[in-house]
């Protein structure tokens, strides 16, 4: 199992170097045909939509990894996001830190009905959480009475975490919300390369029935890490109220799991399970922030978002395809 794991750790660091140069080569050529890609705008604009994409996208790894998926991520934060909105609303004297603490634990309760789906009834993870993805949105709708949250309804702290940051380079801000999403990215890469949980999903998704008659309790293991996702869905919602400074009903979260999914398959991980590294989460996620904001430097149409992701994520999954036929033709 060690070996294999650590097989697999070697693959990734290639595919994830292949990412980097990738990325180095689009902004360069992007740049070239126009210049305002690398002036402080278009990188703020990066550095505030990379945040959502890669909490939402370490959560999404981690289920993946077990060789599921969860298309619910969208819906998940879009509800966590109403709900908090409409507490912020009603109680205005509750701090920012509480709403966070309530985020994780809505969003977790999500994630948790998703994990006993799949985990205990058996239910096959894409047909769980297209479900999922449904009803959440439309409790989305009945929570809300179909009417968005606005701006004057959330704390002026939680705004802040997009415009202020612990850091500034010249007019280019590291927003708070960045250095919050660069954390937990550190602990997803501490908890999936050094722990032995972490190591176990690996497991998981390499092959569930050996992980199984090695000991490890693979429904407890698949009910936290889809748990794991909805938490991190749910602080997602925080990072989107606070750049977005509204919470619409109707348009928060709804097809961003096409979004998190493309960018973790673009940094490494298999929808096969057993593969992926937080680092590789980081650079899809920075790739496809950089995508967007190249399209609309650009000025190419924002229609056109949806056809370059899905086309990057079919190079993805040929990549994948790849690697693994090579990896099963050398064994």
């Amino acid at each position: 199992m060690e070996g294999a794991w650590c097989s697999g750790m070697k693959t990734l660091r290639s595919r994830e170097f292949a990412v980097f140069a990738l990325l180095v080569v689009f902004v360069a050529l992007t740049w070239l045909k126009q210049p305002r890609m690398l002036e402080p705008t278009s990188i703020n604009s990066i550095l505030l939509a990379l945040p959502i994409l890669l909490v939402v996208a370490l959560g999404e790894l981690l289920v993946l990894l077990t060789r599921g998926i969860d298309v619910s991520v969208g819906s998940m934060l879009g509800l966590t996001g109403m709900i908090v909105g409409l507490t912020f609303r009603d109680h205005p004297g509750i701090g920012v830190a509480a709403g966070a603490g309530l985020a994780l634990l809505i969003g977790s309760l999500l994630g948790l009905v998703n994990g006993l789906l799949v985990a205990l009834a058996r239910v096959p993870p894409i047909i769980a959480t297209l479900g999922a993805l449904t009803a959440y949105r439309g409790l989305c709708y009945i929570v809300s009475g179909a009417k968005q949250i606005d701006s004057y309804n959330l704390p002026d702290a939680l705004t802040r975490w997009s415009l202020e940051g612990p850091l500034r380079i010249g007019n280019v801000n590291i927003p708070w919300t960045l250095a919050m999403a660069a954390g937990i990215a550190l602990l997803a890469w501490l908890f999936l390369s050094r722990t032995r949980p972490g190591r176990y999903l690996y497991a998981i998704g390499g092959h569930e029935d050996a992980a199984r008659l090695s000991g490890i309790n693979v429904t407890r293991m698949k009910i936290a890490a889809y748990t794991a996702a909805g938490g991190l869905s749910g602080f997602g919602a925080l990072l989107y109220a606070s750049r977005y400074g509204f919470v619409n009903p109707a348009t928060a979260g709804r097809g961003f799991e096409l979004d998190v999914i493309a960018a973790v398959v673009i940094g490494g991980a298999s929808i096969l399970g057993g593969s992926g590294t937080a680092l590789g989460v980081f650079l899809g996620c920075l790739l496809l922030c950089t995508v967007n904001v190249a399209l609309s430097v650009m000025g190419i149409d924002a229609t056109w978002q949806l056809a370059a992701f899905g086309t990057i994520i079919l190079v993805a999954l040929i990549a994948d395809s790849a690697v693994r036929n090579r990896r099963e033709a050398k064994a």
